[in-house]
């Protein structure tokens, strides 16, 4: 049996933590520790009168962009505008929204008293057999509020076969994303989001330093996987996830096929995050298992520059591609790249979150959409070197009045590879 040296992490009140290695002949059995706790009970769902007021802002917007009404599938819009939490299957459940008037809903007559019970608001459920179109409901709400021409908005994501039937139906209407109704609504984070995120992230970030606490020599990444998962729901995390990555496979963003194991001097890059209430988190970190080599080092800090670099550059009023830009144009005084060449930061520096895991809009290249208040967007910026190791430091951050915000904090350095949550500032 060795003894790591110990790990020092910045974090909820622990100075360090110790690493017991096992043998490499030895199997790691990872558990959880029975003291972990839910630490979510003092947040509250979103209300039915925050729904109401996301639909009233939605046809505002619909006001605006002249679209007569807009239609949903399941998945984040739906849940965000009326709480409907489904899946998509061939049997359609849909949404409409019209400009004025109460929303309505259209699903299988067998499915009914299931979606009712995740739906927050309105009464106009309607259902059809399995004999019949649900197309022809989808007519007949908008004609029931006076919608017989004029534009129809989709929903990014929609299934082609959904617009194709509904518009059929419709010969005096023109089809048009709904993007600019349902980004201009979900973009932007009200104070109570930004609190459910920002719960994620704690949770997210309290089950790092007990899995930091418990890694061990041997260690398969699908053990450290099962842990951190298992961690995050004691926790009170839903829709857990994680990446673990060791070694050579540190240096694939979304992982490989390969087996691999901690052993001295391992890289361990870590992605992972969780959901509260239906608003996620997502925060990646990197350490090494032992004694860390001078170019592990000297990654890592270049790393954490391009993430502050980041952070700094991300101001209300500056296009989001603009952040990627600066990050790149270190990296490439570093000698890496030039670009998404390897070497180098081979995808884009963040995306947005909240609902999703990611979400419009990216800090990437060309990306003119200028930052704003509310809008919640992931710091990532990792370097990858094929054949040897990777690293990224993934935190989250919100826009406030004037600038970005962390959710949490990047950790100090390798040897403090935590970091801490901050405060909300709202």
């Amino acid at each position: 049996m060795q003894k790591r040296t110990f790990l020092k992490l910045s974090s909820f009140g622990m100075a360090s933590i110790a690493f017991n290695g096992l043998s490499l002949e030895t199997a790691a059995s990872p558990v959880t520790s029975t003291k972990l706790s839910k630490v979510t009970g003092n947040v509250q769902p979103i209300s039915v009168q925050e729904r109401k007021l996301r639909i009233a802002a939605a046809q505002k917007h619909m006001a605006e962009q002249k679209i007569d009404a807009i239609i949903l599938e399941p998945g984040a819009a739906m849940d965000y505008f009326t709480g409907i939490q489904w899946w998509r299957s061939e049997r359609l459940t849909g949404v409409v929204i019209p400009q004025s008037g109460d929303i309505a809903v259209v699903c299988p007559f067998f499915e009914e008293p299931s979606i009712r019970e995740s739906l927050k608001l309105g009464d106009d459920v309607r259902v059809w057999q399995e004999h019949e179109s649900p197309f022809e409901l989808i007519k007949q709400v908008l004609q029931d509020r006076g919608i017989r021409k004029g534009k129809l908005g989709f929903e990014s994501t929609l299934r082609y076969f959904v617009l194709d039937g509904v518009m059929a139906l419709l010969p005096d209407m023109n089809h048009v994303s709904a993007e600019p109704v349902t980004l201009a609504c979900r973009m932007y984070k009200s104070a109570h989001e930004l609190t459910l995120m920002h719960k994620a992230n704690e949770v997210t970030l309290m089950a790092y330093e007990h899995v930091f606490s418990q890694l061990q020599l041997g260690m398969t990444q699908h053990d450290v996987k099962q842990l951190m998962d298992a961690t995050q729901s004691q926790l009170g995390g839903t829709n857990t996830w994680c990446l673990a990555l060791f070694n050579e496979a540190s240096a694939y963003p979304h992982g490989t096929g390969q087996s691999q194991v901690i052993k001295q001097g391992s890289v361990i890059l870590m992605d992972s995050g969780c959901s509260v209430h239906g608003y996620q988190s997502d925060i990646s970190r990197t350490l090494v298992f032992g004694e860390a080599s001078k170019k592990q080092r000297a990654v890592w800090e270049t790393v954490k520059k391009g993430q502050q670099i980041a952070y700094e550059t991300a101001l209300v009023g500056t296009a989001a591609g603009k952040v990627d830009d600066a990050v790149r144009a270190y990296y490439e005084k570093q000698g890496y790249g030039p670009l998404y060449k390897l070497p180098g930061l081979s995808h884009r520096t963040g995306h947005g979150i909240g609902m999703e895991g990611h979400e419009s809009v990216n800090f990437v290249k060309g990306e003119t959409t200028p930052l704003n208040k509310g809008m919640c967007l992931s710091n990532e910026p990792g370097i990858y070197i094929p054949g040897e190791f990777g690293v990224r430091l993934e935190d989250c951050l919100y826009m406030g009045d004037k600038q970005a915000h962390w959710f949490t904090e990047p950790p100090k350095s390798l040897d403090e590879p935590l970091g801490r949550l901050v405060p909300l500032s709202v």
